[in-house]
């Protein structure tokens, strides 16, 4: 193997903590940078890699697999779209690092097309993000948002993790199922909902009201704060209303990635979209 071979081809990002990023690895304007310089979408992971080359809308560049993963791909009949490098894991771990959980597949990919905010079904959920930065705490929402059948995610320009990587693989596959819609001003951006119709509700453990005791209509655009910060001020007023999750244990707030699950299941069953 030649010393290029034996360098780490790709940056990992992610935190360790509650929304906090690497620092290394950052281009400006915050985001954590997970892709190939030239801007390629790193996806590992059976579930990830599986989903991307189950979805047309997802150009694969390069393909790297295990026999084993080779096999099981086949056996479960999932087109390749590309010819495969066969490789033996090791090689994967050099260019993901050791922790990564890639058993054994790894793609470079085209990022997926992004719907304008303008464009957005007036029906059913969104979910806006303010500000979480934690890959793995936005790979778990995207996994509760197509659970939900939510019609898209709105996120930052700045201060968001990139839709690849930790995310990715913390998203199971979800990132091929729900749009992400990256916005750079989120008060223009819920004015815009506001003006479209959409019922936007901030998700705050001192909202006024109760979300579960709230009349709900669709759309419905649920917004959800960094974990210490909670939603800034300006989102905060510009939401249509803002509303706790009221819980009968003594701690009155949950993980970001929890609150999201739990605020869709109350939205979902108020506007009768469970079972559908």
């Amino acid at each position: 193997m030649s010393d290029r071979d034996r360098k780490p081809r790709f940056q990992r990002g992610g935190g360790k903590g509650p929304d906090k990023g690497r620092q290394s690895g950052r281009r400006s304007g915050g985001r954590d940078r997970e892709a190939s310089p030239d801007g390629a979408v790193i996806l590992y992971g059976w579930h990830t890699v599986a989903a991307a080359l189950a979805n047309p809308r997802r150009r694969i560049r390069k393909l790297w697999l295990t026999e084993n993963a080779a096999r099981r791909l086949a056996d479960d009949r999932i087109e390749l779209r590309v010819t495969p490098e066969i490789v033996r894991p090791d090689l994967i771990d050099i260019k993901l690092g050791p922790d990564a959980v890639h058993q054994g597949l790894l793609a470079e990919a085209e990022p997926l097309d992004q719907p304008d905010i303008g464009d957005l079904p007036q029906q059913g959920i969104v979910l806006v993000l303010d500000q979480i930065t934690d890959p793995h705490n936005v790979g778990a929402i995207l996994r509760s948002a197509a659970a939900f059948a939510v019609k898209a995610i709105v996120t930052t320009a700045r201060h968001s993790p990139e839709a690849t990587g930790v995310l990715a693989k913390s998203a199971s596959g979800a990132l091929e199922l729900v749009p992400m819609v990256t916005v750079t001003n989120l008060a223009r951006a819920l004015n815009e909902l506001n003006d479209q119709g959409f019922m936007t509700v901030g998700l705050d453990s001192e909202g006024s009201e109760d979300l579960g005791a709230m009349t709900l209509q669709q759309p419905l655009a649920l917004v959800l704060g960094a974990e210490g910060q909670g939603l800034r001020r300006l989102t905060r007023e510009t939401c249509s209303a803002v509303a706790r999750l009221d819980m009968p244990g003594e701690i009155k707030s949950l993980n970001v990635s929890n609150a999201a699950v739990l605020a869709l299941y109350i939205g979902a069953s108020r506007l009768g979209l469970m079972g559908k």
